[in-house]
């Protein structure tokens, strides 16, 4: 353990036809694959800067682990079930090691960096928990200082309910949340277009 921050990117490997396959649909199986790539190397990039031990959770072992390579990363396979089972044993997992503070991000995100994700973790400080609302109505973000699988469960994903039904359920505990900046991943043709993103080559 080389701090008390854990940061986890839930990812998978690039295959054609496999990967951004609402971006496909427009831009074709290829061009989907290569944005995805560039996404991948993105996130890598600024997760290893954050200031935060990093777990990769893929959904099946890695072909290429270079990008994400460094003395804090440390690598894992998803656990059965939908992404609410699989985000939840991920933290379970690290909170049984010790870590304070958990940080969930996905890798389609462009708009993010390593000054965000410090800052989130900068909140888990005075908040229960940290949200990055996504604008179609999810988040790309999750924080936590204790596991909470009410937050997960029976959760209908991919829908514009994500973040609010979240708020609700944290509400409902009675516990304090902090919402970041709101930000987009690349879904769809129209999302590269969105002042903010780093540059990709279409």
């Amino acid at each position: 353990m080389n701090s008390k921050n854990a940061l986890i990117i839930m990812t998978k490997n690039p295959e054609l036809g496999k990967c951004k396959t609402r971006l496909a649909k427009t831009l074709g199986d290829e061009k989907a694959l290569e944005i995805y790539v560039q996404l991948i190397d993105y996130t890598a990039k600024i997760a290893k800067a954050s200031k935060a031990d990093l777990f990769i959770y893929s959904t099946d072992t890695l072909v290429d682990r270079k990008r994400w390579e460094s003395p804090q990363t440390y690598f894992s396979i998803q656990s059965k079930g939908d992404l609410g089972q699989r985000m939840s044993t991920a933290i379970e997992n690290i909170k049984h090691q010790g870590y304070e503070k958990v940080i969930v991000l996905g890798s389609d995100c462009a708009e993010i960096n390593e000054q965000d994700i410090n800052f989130a973790f900068t909140q888990l400080d005075s908040n229960d928990f940290v949200l990055g609302p996504a604008l179609d109505g999810g988040y790309y973000l999750i924080g936590m200082k204790e596991l909470s699988p009410t937050l997960f469960s029976n959760m209908a994903w991919s829908t514009a309910n994500v973040l609010s039904d979240s708020i609700l359920r944290i509400k409902e505990k009675q516990s304090s949340y902090f919402l970041l900046e709101a930000k987009s991943d690349i879904d769809f043709e129209e999302d590269l277009e969105r002042k903010g993103y780093v540059s990709f080559n279409l």
